[in-house]
């Protein structure tokens, strides 16, 4: 299972948070809302689950937060509509 680090507007894995190797973005949007807009899994890394364990990590920052999530990202959008335990932080246009 990969190390996951927090940024401000990131969790990312890897030891520089410039260029990790996996990493998913968002962007503060008022004052309760998240807005995911970018994951990314290096070759190397992908078929590990990294992409799932980032965005259950933002999912969990939301909750600690009071915060809603909007998925702009394609996969983040994906995940957090199919799976029904997210839907508590998921923007309700998005479920």
């Amino acid at each position: 299972m990969a190390t996951i680090h927090k940024g401000e507007t990131k969790f990312y894995v890897g030891e520089d948070i410039r260029d990790p190797e996996a990493e998913i973005t968002f962007v503060q949007s008022g004052s309760n809302r998240l807005v995911i807009d970018h994951t990314y899994v290096a070759k190397e890394l992908r078929s590990q689950g990294i992409a799932q364990q980032l965005l259950k990590h933002v999912v969990q920052y939301a909750r600690e937060n009071d915060k809603y999530i909007i998925p702009l990202c394609p996969f983040a959008k994906k995940q957090m509509q199919k799976n029904e335990a997210y839907h508590d932080v998921l923007q309700k246009q998005f479920i």
